[in-house]
């Protein structure tokens, strides 16, 4: 059942104000006239309609909002016609397409209860998954392949706060994820557009040497990991604020501790073990270890879960290859806070991590002239999920493997060297 927050709410309204403040302004530097299209959970709406405000105030064409409801969700897996799990919007989600196709930028206010779907048919649960994950394509395009400007950033959701916080009364879980969220956001400082550039500066610093480094592979150890990732041919690494396509700088996550790149999904080789668990679609998998040949997943496992991974590694062909690898030290904010959010936006950038499925064409040296086809030629990989997990951690090692086959340190037990 979804939980409900108390009438005086705990939620701190001059850090919401500064966050809303932030993903306008930092997250997506919303231009001149430019179009809106944002997506919430209803009960982010003290957050979206601040996001609304300050986005006019940025001189916003039109704002247009989205909203989701958990009840609405478990009405159709309570009570829908099995034929139902197969259908998606294809419709809002092709109009979404139409938007960013005439400049829109995009927003979304993540905040969903992680557990919404726990209890439910996971066989029903996957359908609708791939049935989502089909329709949404058009439009994700346009996002993964960075065409316009849009971020994510998150509100304190009561019924995600009782996951995170399960032992506090619900005003004291809600305040604490709220303190949470913002802390790791950066908005509880007096200064919070001017902490963001000085962040993203040091981002963009990391970035760089990564770059000047132009290594062939990384190499990952520690317990449970013996892993080669190879590098796309021509990949790019980023981190912070980026560049897209339509000229606008953004911050696609909020918050952020990462710098990224592509692998190559076909020189991929080892063992990995996740070093956080994975909340997906209502599911906890946990203790993810897998086997790469040839860049492919030939093995998996996991202690909890391993039903729905194995759904997930079946999806498609590029399911099973991955699409992002990214840095993060072990010492970053989000680590340091010692909070399991249950939410991908934040456990990711508490660990290094690794994506499955679809690649960013963003991280290619030119990547806004490359074709779809001359992306897989580089090593790119396609496919219908993007899905984070974390295989970082304080004991984990990370060599960069250079062309002529030296070694550099790029990471030792999880922190920069």
């Amino acid at each position: 059942m979804t939980l409900h927050a108390p009438l005086v709410s705990p939620v701190d309204p001059v850090k919401l104000e500064k966050l809303a403040e932030v993903a306008v302004r930092i997250g997506l530097q919303l231009q001149q006239d430019q179009d809106l299209v944002m997506t919430a959970p209803i009960a982010a709406l003290p957050l979206a309609r601040l996001i609304t405000k300050h986005a006019y105030m940025a001189g916003a064409g039109l704002v247009t909002t989205f909203y989701a409801d958990e009840e609405s969700t478990l009405a159709r897996y309570r009570h829908a016609p099995d034929a139902s799990f197969d259908k998606a919007s294809g419709w809002l989600y092709d109009g979404m397409a139409r938007a960013y196709e005439s400049g829109a930028a995009r927003l979304a206010i993540a905040g969903d209860n992680p557990m919404l779907l726990a209890a439910e048919d996971p066989a029903k649960v996957a359908r609708a998954n791939k049935a989502n994950s089909i329709a949404y394509k058009p439009a994700l395009e346009h996002i993964s392949n960075f065409d316009i400007n849009w971020n994510i950033c998150s509100y304190p959701n009561p019924s995600w706060a009782a996951q995170v916080f399960p032992d506090l009364p619900l005003d004291e879980a809600v305040r604490k994820l709220a303190d949470a969220i913002f802390a790791a956001s950066r908005v509880d400082v007096e200064d919070p557009v001017a902490a963001w550039r000085s962040h993203n500066a040091h981002l963009a610093k990391r970035s760089t040497w990564l770059n000047g480094e132009r290594f062939a592979a990384l190499k990952y150890t520690g317990p449970g990991t013996d892993l080669t990732v190879g590098l796309a041919d021509g990949h790019e690494w980023h981190g912070g604020a980026s560049v897209a396509r339509n000229g606008v700088t953004c911050n696609p996550n909020i918050p952020t501790e990462e710098v990224f790149t592509t692998p190559h999904a076909r020189r991929v080789e080892g063992t990995v073990s996740s070093t956080k668990p994975l909340s997906y679609q209502g599911t906890l998998i946990d203790n993810i270890q897998v086997r790469f040949e040839a860049g492919r997943i030939v093995e998996a496992s996991a202690s909890k879960g391993e039903d729905v991974l194995n759904k997930v590694l079946d999806t498609d062909e590029g399911a099973r290859r991955i699409g992002e690898v990214a840095l993060v030290p072990h010492s970053s904010p989000i680590s340091a806070s010692g909070v399991l959010f249950y939410n991908t936006l934040f456990d990711e950038n508490a660990s290094c991590h690794i994506a499955l499925g679809q690649c960013y064409s963003k991280c290619f040296l030119d990547g806004a002239s490359l074709t779809p086809e001359q992306i897989a030629a580089q090593g790119g990989n396609s496919s219908l999920i993007h899905i984070d997990w974390m295989i970082g951690s304080g004991e984990i090692d990370i060599d960069g493997i250079c062309a002529d086959g030296r070694s550099v340190p790029v990471m030792r037990k999880g922190e920069w060297a």
